[in-house]
């Protein structure tokens, strides 16, 4: 039975959660006093700038499509994860969150992975980890297209940065206090305090708990705080220093047994049920970011801007993924479609502790990067400059530990009894033991020289160029481990003694490689409130894109990566922006994202014996944008965005195992390219969301509905698309607000999540599970300014 308890957290009292705090800073950027608050903000202003100095001009001239969630945007909604957010941004897609780079955050835009085009305040945030809160983000800023120029090595889907709060001028201070169904409960403190000698002091904390809506264990606690000072506010020397700190003790979510060529969850499957072991799993994360801005102007057209970061994120998940060689009531095995033996238990699999069955991972993510940038406006002639050059180094590190702990004291196995599909005993009797069963390392190192400079030739025509180069080089370097060996008929006695010891080191690979990234941009503006522009940007995607990717030197499956050349992808994009009425922004833009050349695995090609993939794969998704943001009358806003993609696998096998078919290519003369005209998998053709909200006296009304349409899924091998291509089922789900203002100081709010309990899933692994979409959630809120 799902936990729908509502439970009242210590403090609430006559204060509950507002999910909508009002914005601390104006239309203007401003600070804003308590007493400027004359009711809650739903929906905020639209956004004027991006938070990157690389961009020199406002949104309205910046040649490529830019979506800002604001954090009045989130908070109204309810929106707490970074998941939550992007979850109603059309084009974007998550995986199941696992595999090399650990679980986490695993998101595909507009048809190709973004895992390592997250930012945070424009650098490189490269962990594979839940982002679970937002109370230290003051937005979120979606740029789409290629992005590699801006924000280094990446793909050409885009780019994710999340803009943190620091210290400011002004004095205000928000309480919020909430609870909620699924035992919700939040507490969190946004305080900021100007002294009179230009030194500022903010510090952001919250304190969390609720169980996953619609789900029988999981469950989420965390706390978090992030002060920061400021010196030198108003003067021409600036300087911020801030730390934060967040800690996660969950029970992660990996779903239910799912198969999508076989319609999504199997039969007797429910949504609520626990398929792996909730007093084993577990998710801890900790995540620790000090960094330091340093900006000075040398005059009002002059500034220099360096920030220095290091961050280290640690995660221990022991998970039980719902995998195995499920057998329906049929008899039919639904990954393969062949029959199986039922055994004793109708719907049920015989479990072995191999594999993600009681699986550990222990990962260190730890970064060092500095980014310094001199911004300067001049002009040549009648020709007017906005440039930006800069540098930036980095410096990543990764380090896992992988292991068993269903086993019992001398490394055997575990036997773990059959699991109903139905009626699933989540509850883990047995043995209990930690055993290594691998150990990685990586590291990677970047160096990097950009320029970018907006042209204004006058008031109608501007262009907008940017180049970066940069040299980026990684390496991995894996450990061989005494694993435990299944007795055969050739073998009855292997010698399983010294079961996860360390046996030695394998040689060290290596992936080095120079990239150069551009973009140009042509702005036409027929009237100063209205731009047209066209644009054409690269992407360059290494080998060792990733800290925390592999770098394999050989390999006898023609998958080798170390030492293929970096991917490249170009996006252009033509479109229109206007700001219109008061505060209302319209943008609408169409692109074509073409991913060039990609790595393909080429087995048995004598021509190339070191089994190295090769950059033969080619691939493209067609598309239209549209985004509305704002206000269309004083108490009328709203924010809406939509998408339409059209995507197509033009090849997806090498040029080899094209020309010559053969069983190790898994193709056949007769279908020599099976990828070849279908859709990029987990690509929705047609995705959208809309937010609006209505200030009427003292109370505000919300509602959102948030829609994706279905998509093909299936993996980039042709074995798994065999077995497991099928259709991801869309969804539209909708959430509802209402808001009453008590006073200047007090408001509250109640939000409803997923308003009429739609069941959907978000999350697809190609072995043979999913996770359902968050069931109906109802949150009361209350925010206290003074």
């Amino acid at each position: 039975m799902t936990n729908r308890k509502f439970v009242v957290s210590p403090l609430a009292g006559a204060l509950t959660l507002a999910l909508s705090a009002p914005a601390l800073a104006g239309p203007s950027g401003e600070p804003m006093q308590a007493t400027d608050l004359d009711k809650v903000e739903v929906i905020g202003q639209s956004v004027e700038k991006p938070s990157s100095v690389k961009y020199t001009e406002p949104l309205l001239n910046t040649p490529q499509t830019i979506t800002v969630v604001t954090k009045d945007a989130m908070d109204a909604q309810g929106l707490l994860s970074l998941r939550d957010v992007l979850t109603t941004l059309p084009g974007i897609t998550f995986g199941a969150g696992e595999g090399g780079g650990g679980y986490g955050d695993s998101i595909n835009l507009r048809g190709f992975t973004a895992n390592s085009d997250i930012t945070t305040d424009n650098v490189r945030d490269s962990a594979q980890y839940s982002r679970t809160d937002t109370f230290n983000v003051e937005a979120l800023e979606l740029v789409n297209g290629s992005n590699s120029v801006y924000s280094g090595a990446g793909s050409v889907g885009g780019n994710i940065n999340l803009v943190s709060k620091a210290a400011r001028s002004g004095d205000s201070t928000v309480l919020q206090a909430g609870a909620g169904t699924d035992s919700y409960g939040r507490l969190a403190l946004d305080s900021n305090t100007e002294f009179d000698n230009g030194t500022a002091f903010r510090i952001n904390a919250m304190v969390h708990q609720n169980d996953a809506p619609g789900r029988d264990y999981e469950n989420f606690e965390r706390w978090g705080i992030a002060p920061s000072v400021a010196f030198g506010l108003g003067t021409d020397t600036r300087f911020t220093l801030s730390y934060f700190h967040q800690s996660d003790d969950n029970i992660p979510q990996y779903g239910v047994p799912y198969f999508s060529a076989f319609g999504g969850p199997l039969p007797g499957a429910d949504p609520s049920n626990y398929y792996g072991y909730h007093n084993v799993d577990t998710q801890e994360i900790d995540v620790d970011m000090l960094t330091g801005v340093f900006e000075h102007d040398f005059s009002s057209a002059m500034t220099l801007r360096s920030l220095a970061r290091f961050q280290q994120v640690d995660q221990l998940s022991i998970v039980d993924a719902p995998q195995g060689t499920w057998c329906l009531d049929s008899g039919i095995n639904p990954a393969t479609g062949t029959a199986c033996a039922r055994g004793s238990i109708p719907g049920t699999v015989a479990l072995t502790a191999t594999g993600p069955r009681g699986h550990s991972r222990d990962t260190r993510n730890a970064i060092a990067i500095s980014q310094t940038d001199l911004t300067s406006r001049f002009s040549t002639g009648s020709i007017e400059h906005a440039l930006v050059a800069g540098v930036s180094f980095s410096r990543e590190s990764f380090d896992l530990d992988s292991g068993a702990v269903l086993r019992t004291a001398d490394g055997t196995p575990a036997v773990l009894p059959p699991m109903s599909i139905a009626n699933p005993d989540s509850l883990y009797t047995g043995p209990y033991n930690f055993f290594l069963t691998g150990r990685t390392e990586g590291s990677l190192d970047n160096q990097a020289a950009y320029v970018f400079d907006t042209l204004q030739f006058n008031d109608q025509w501007m262009l907008n160029l940017g180049a970066r180069y940069e040299h980026n080089e990684g390496d991995s370097v894996t450990w061989n481990i005494k694993t435990y060996t299944a007795p055969t008929a050739a073998n009855p006695r292997p010698d399983n003694s010294n079961i996860g010891a360390v046996l030695g080191r394998n040689p060290v690979a290596n992936n080095e490689d120079d990239l150069f990234s551009y973009r140009a941009g042509l702005i036409f503006k027929p009237v100063e409130n209205g731009t047209i522009y066209l644009s054409y940007s690269n992407s360059k995607t290494p080998s060792k894109a990733s800290v925390n990717g592999s770098c394999t030197a050989t390999s006898t499956t023609g998958t080798a990566n170390c030492n293929v050349d970096p991917e490249t992808a170009v996006n252009y994009e033509l479109g229109t922006k206007w700001d219109v009425l008061d505060n209302l922004a319209v943008t609408a833009a169409v692109f074509r994202n073409e991913r060039q050349n990609y790595k393909v695995a080429d087995p048995g090609n004598p021509a190339n014996p070191s089994g190295e993939q090769q950059l033969d794969g080619e691939a493209r998704v067609d598309g239209v944008s549209l985004g509305v943001a704002g206000r269309i009358t004083h108490d009328w806003s709203v924010f809406a965005n939509f998408s339409w993609l059209d995507s197509e696998v033009l090849q997806g096998v090498s040029d080899d195992c094209l020309a010559r078919p053969r069983p190790a290519c898994l193709n056949t003369a007769a279908n020599p390219d099976p990828l070849k005209g279908l859709p990029i998998s987990a690509t929705p053709e047609r995705s959208g969301s809309i937010w609006t909200a209505y200030d009427w006296n003292q109370w505000t009304f919300g509602y959102g509905i948030t829609y994706q349409s279905g998509y093909e899924y299936y993996t980039s091998s042709t074995t798994a698309l065999i077995n497991n291509r099928g259709d991801i089922k869309g969804y539209t789900t909708h959430r509802a607000m209402i808001g009453y203002e008590v006073n200047e100081r007090l408001s509250l709010q109640l939000n409803a999540n997923n308003l009429f309990d739609k069941e959907y899933y978000i999350r697809v692994r190609n072995n043979g599970w999913a996770t359902p979409g968050d069931a109906r959630q109802v949150v009361l809120s209350a925010t206290y300014r003074f």
